[in-house]
């Protein structure tokens, strides 16, 4: 609309400046011009009838001569005054008629052609078109959109795969792949990218859990058993890895469980990796937030059982098992490090039974050695594989060198195998182990 009404403004000055030379006539030139040519005629009148005065009071001519001469001089500025007059007249009738054709045709070229601009940019189609037309408008806009979009991710394919016959150890190239074949839903081929990159680096947390949304879109966003064999490798070796995190924080989220999503989610949020729009989950996180308000505010039935969940929950935290576990470093090891930067430990449980997602987990500096913890209910990754849903546990004790989860070569470590959750004593741990 602002548009527009500038536009009007800018036709109407523009006319304007067209129209102007026809109002305004160019009468005040032909009027100056009229004077001076009478004060001319003036002038040279006076100037011969002195000359004349002069020659007849010299005795150069006679009386009878002079009063002819003086007399042919009156005739000769009359008939110039007379002609001017004619002259003004005639220049007058020639430039008063000012004709209103070129302004007029210029008129119209400049509006056909505004029109025809305008049209021709869509805004009056916009004007004129009625809602539903509009609808349908913005409905095909959408869906060559989304076709451009979908030319663009092949075009991308092309061009990846292309330089991945020239360089087929780039794992990079393999990762954006697979990206990009999720994008256009092609989970298969989407798969096969993100397992060459695996063989070409090993098992990362972050690969299983792209591996893991995958399944999980192809599942029809679901989780089976295959589905969830990815996401308890991804979490063994990352507990914060943001692509497992945030595909159950959405699963979650859908199946309408809001705070367990708001978890999850979370967990991304504090540890505020690069490349993960922290933004956007916290947006999410907030909408979880307002929809369980919304679901606890709509009776006092809801309200009463959700307290009741959250009260059993608690209990169920500080009246499970309560691992203590001392950790230290071997006085060898803690000289080593203290000549370098702080290390990353991690401290966590896992099952006895071959699964390697902790169920409890702990991560702080070397600096912060030695200590006691306490693995509780409270750390666990998920509220169904809890440290209380188990007799037994492996206990782990790293000290990590390169700064991510798992046992990798040139860590150190401690660990107690077969621990019972429910034992009283402290567990003590000595990391002292170099990791092969």
């Amino acid at each position: 609309m602002e548009f527009l009404v500038i536009s009007l403004i800018f036709l109407i000055l523009l006319l304007l400046m067209v129209w102007r030379p026809f109002f305004k006539q160019n009468s005040q030139d032909v009027c100056l011009e009229s004077n001076v040519r009478d004060e001319t005629n003036v002038r040279l009148y006076q100037e011969h009838k002195k000359e004349l005065e002069k020659d007849y009071s010299e005795g150069g001519i006679d009386e009878e001569n002079y009063q002819y001469l003086l007399a042919e001089l009156n005739r000769t500025l009359l008939q110039d005054i007379e002609h001017s007059s004619q002259d003004v007249n005639t220049t007058a009738n020639i430039s008063k008629p000012y004709s209103p054709l070129w302004p007029l045709g210029l008129s119209v070229f400049i509006l056909i052609f505004s029109v025809a601009l305008y049209d021709k940019q869509g805004s009056y189609k916009l004007l004129t078109e009625l809602p539903a037309g509009h609808v349908q408008q913005q409905v095909m806009s959408q869906d060559n959109m989304q076709q451009q979009r979908e030319n663009q991710a092949m075009a991308h394919i092309e061009k990846l795969l292309q330089h991945i016959e020239d360089k087929p150890q780039d794992s990079e190239t393999w990762y954006n792949l697979g990206q990009t074949y999720v994008a256009v839903g092609s989970f298969d081929e989407a798969i096969a990218a993100f397992t060459q990159v695996i063989n070409i680096e090993g098992e990362h947390a972050d690969l299983l859990g792209a591996i893991a949304q995958a399944l999980y879109y192809k599942n029809d966003q679901k989780i089976n058993g295959q589905v969830q064999e990815y996401i308890d490798k991804a979490l063994a070796l990352d507990v914060n890895d943001p692509s497992t995190n945030i595909l159950l924080g959405m699963h979650n989220f859908i199946g309408e469980n809001y705070q367990q999503a708001i978890t999850y989610w979370q967990r991304v949020i504090d540890a505020n990796n690069q490349g993960v729009n922290i933004a956007a989950l916290q947006e999410a996180v907030a909408e979880s937030k307002s929809r369980l308000g919304i679901s606890t505010s709509n009776s006092a039935a809801n309200a009463a059982s959700n307290t009741a969940l959250n009260s059993s929950q608690s209990a169920h935290d500080s009246s499970g098992p309560q691992l203590k576990v001392s950790v230290s470093l071997s006085d060898d090891l803690a000289k080593q490090l203290a000549q370098g930067e702080d290390r990353v430990v991690f401290i966590y449980a896992i099952p006895t039974n071959g699964q390697r997602m902790p169920l409890a987990a702990v991560k702080m500096k070397a600096s912060d050695l030695p200590t006691v913890i306490v693995l509780n209910n409270s750390q666990a990754m998920s509220s169904e594989h809890t440290i209380g849903s188990v007799d037994k546990v492996h206990v782990y004790a790293i000290v990590s060198m390169q700064g991510g989860v798992g046992i990798k070569s040139g860590d150190f470590k401690a660990e107690a195998l077969g621990v019972e959750v429910n034992r009283t004593e402290t567990l003590e741990l000595i990391v002292n182990e170099l990791v092969e």
